[in-house]
């Protein structure tokens, strides 16, 4: 279990590295990109495999504790280690990222998005997917930051040399919003590692770090939170998203929304949570009204792409409303509640598993129309994917009803519960400010609903192809290879949720708790 965690983590940069080197006789295939192409297939295939028999190893008895753990020192003077880990948090989230990265590398292989060399793209994925996997799987906060900060450059590069219009000017956004909140929050895990001696997060969730005053966990809160709210993105701070979205390739989007906006997200269970409860305390109620802002003005953003003859872009809107999903994370988190934070977690894979399947889908629709604008795929009389590409409008309208949260899908639980912990949440929250909270989010999922359902509308339905108009190619097969999986996810987790809430429950309880169940 160490080694398979260590392999996980540690495995696709060294794949980076080998992406460079020349390819061994036999294994060229027709040209030097196909075989640079293949490895990158190769490398996050064995990742996956790795995640699955390390999901399968995991002592599902006890989700609660940490285990495959590895703890060395690394720089004795300040107290850094290596310290890495799993529990039931950590573990759906590795999962999602290897099965991600392997379904972006299938779908490369196939539809290279233009650009330089292959080679540079794949090396820059694996490290994409090594530092994600690492901000999972790291329990020292100096680590986290590395690892955190890790998949800016990779990301930067995807966008600024395969992506399309406006590319530089998306990927310079990212970095720069991105790296001004980090620098902050590494403000604040400084001043929590150094008044807490120590910068292992596993002994700072202990007790729920009594150890550092109100003052200190105010202060710790309010930097760190900032650093996260910027990556989930939060509400208002999350402008650059959409330009990245609408600018990057279909996998650099996929990827993205799918396990990128979680790290932020991930940062506020694992430490904000349990290392400084009196700080979030504090900082609840104001998180939450950020969160049901974010809800709304996403899905009234969305609306408002999805009208006729506003040259709304199907990227940008499914970017808006990344917006409006992870404000129910932020809620479900800011109840401070099981309920909630689990609610959270569950939104937290559904949304990689949904957004990444209509990102996919976007890309797609573009590639065939050469266009993601939807007046020009209405037009007339509607893309009529339901007519033209009869199997690429199924998936498009069963990821837009996942998206929209609907029961027996994965959307649907995590919204439900996120909203649940906000009806009722910890001792000493305002319960009628989240209340109010509860109804505006509520009324989010309704806007949701209608803004999905008006895509669903423009796109899939129209007429029949006019006489002398090109055909386009439904699903193809490496597109169904790539596809697949997210749609029996989505259904198996909306159908199962106990696989899921089985694990993160019992470490949501530990960590609500100090450590002490």
């Amino acid at each position: 279990m160490q080694f398979l965690l260590l392999l996980v983590v540690a495995g696709p940069l060294a794949g980076a590295a080998a992406a460079f080197l020349p390819a061994p006789p036999g294994l060229r295939g027709k040209s030097p990109d196909q075989a640079v192409l293949r490895h990158g297939v190769t490398v996050t295939g064995v990742i996956l495999l790795a995640a699955i028999v390390l999901a399968a190893g995991f002592d599902h008895d006890h989700p609660s504790t940490v285990q495959a753990t590895t703890d060395v020192s690394w720089i004795k003077a300040l107290g850094v280690r290596v310290h890495l880990g799993v529990d039931g948090i950590s573990l759906p989230l590795l999962v999602l990222t290897a099965l991600l990265s392997f379904l972006c590398a299938l779908y490369s292989y196939f539809t290279m998005p233009d650009g330089p060399s292959p080679r540079a793209f794949v090396a820059l994925l694996l490290v994409l997917e090594s530092g994600t996997l690492a901000t999972f799987a790291v329990l020292d906060l100096v680590l986290f930051f590395l690892a955190f900060e890790t998949v800016l450059v990779p990301m930067y590069f995807l966008i600024a040399r395969w992506g399309g219009e406006g590319r530089r000017a998306a990927a310079t956004k990212f970095v720069l919003y991105t790296l001004l909140g980090s620098v902050v929050m590494l403000l604040g895990l400084l001043l929590v590692g150094v008044k807490a001696g120590t910068f292992d997060m596993v002994a700072l969730a202990t007790d729920n770090s009594r150890g550092l005053s109100t003052s200190v966990q105010v202060t710790a809160v309010l930097a760190i939170g900032i650093g996260l709210a910027v990556k989930t993105p939060m509400w208002p701070l999350h402008s650059w998203l959409p330009d990245a979205h609408t600018a990057a390739p279909t996998v650099g989007s996929v990827l993205l929304a799918g396990v990128l906006l979680k790290m932020g997200t991930y940062g506020f269970v694992r430490i904000v949570l349990p290392i400084a409860p009196d700080g979030m305390r504090t900082f609840a109620p104001y998180l939450a009204a950020f969160a049901v802002a974010g809800i709304i003005y996403g899905s009234l953003a969305c609306l408002a792409l999805a009208r006729p003859g506003n040259k709304g872009d199907l990227k940008r809107l499914i970017a808006y409303s990344s917006v409006g999903h992870m404000g129910f994370v932020l809620l479900g988190i800011a109840t401070m509640t099981p309920t909630g934070v689990n609610g959270a977690l569950f939104a937290n894979i559904a949304h990689g598993l949904v957004t990444g399947l209509l990102f996919f889908l976007a890309g797609a629709i573009k590639d065939r129309y050469g266009t993601a604008d939807l007046d020009t795929l209405a037009g007339a009389t509607g893309a009529a994917l339901y007519g033209r590409a009869p199997r690429l409008g199924a998936l498009l309208a069963f990821a837009a009803v996942a998206s929209l949260g609907l029961p027996g899908l994965a959307g649907f639980w995590g919204e439900m519960l996120a909203l649940f912990g906000s009806f009722d949440p910890a001792p000493g929250l305002s319960r009628p400010a989240f209340l109010t909270f509860t109804a505006i989010g509520a009324l989010g999922t309704l806007l949701t609903a209608a803004y999905l359902l008006i895509v669903v509308r423009r796109v899939c339905m129209g007429g029949p192809r006019p006489a002398g108009e090109t055909a386009i190619a439904d699903v193809q097969g490496y597109e169904f290879a790539a596809w697949t999986p997210l749609v029996a996810l989505t259904v198996l987790a909306g159908l199962w949720p106990a696989v899921l809430l089985g694990l993160t429950d019992p470490a949501v309880q530990k960590l609500l708790a100090g450590g002490t169940q």
